[in-house]
């Protein structure tokens, strides 16, 4: 099963955690990257995963990384392509 998000879910994810930091070049510095590049993904409706880490590490997961790359990260308790499971 494939986890996608829509583009226009992703830019108001992201436009909540600019409204968190305060600032498009505010969310850059503290996730490491441009102010620039914070535009452009809003716009784009999409983030590396880089970017979700960080994102999820400033908000204290109010925006987590499995919300901004399902398909990379999915939502706990969820199997996924990239799920690894432990048998006891």
């Amino acid at each position: 099963m494939t986890h996608t998000s829509n583009p226009k879910t992703i830019t108001r994810l992201l436009e909540r955690a600019i409204a968190i930091a305060g600032s498009e070049a505010k969310l850059g510095k503290m996730v490491g990257k441009s102010q620039n590049a914070i535009w452009s993904a809003k716009r784009k409706g999409r983030v590396s995963a880089e970017i979700a880490i960080a994102i999820d590490r400033v908000t204290n997961g109010v925006i987590s990384k499995s919300q901004l790359r399902p398909d990379i990260f999915p939502p706990d308790g969820a199997v996924g392509s990239h799920s690894t499971q432990v048998s006891a």
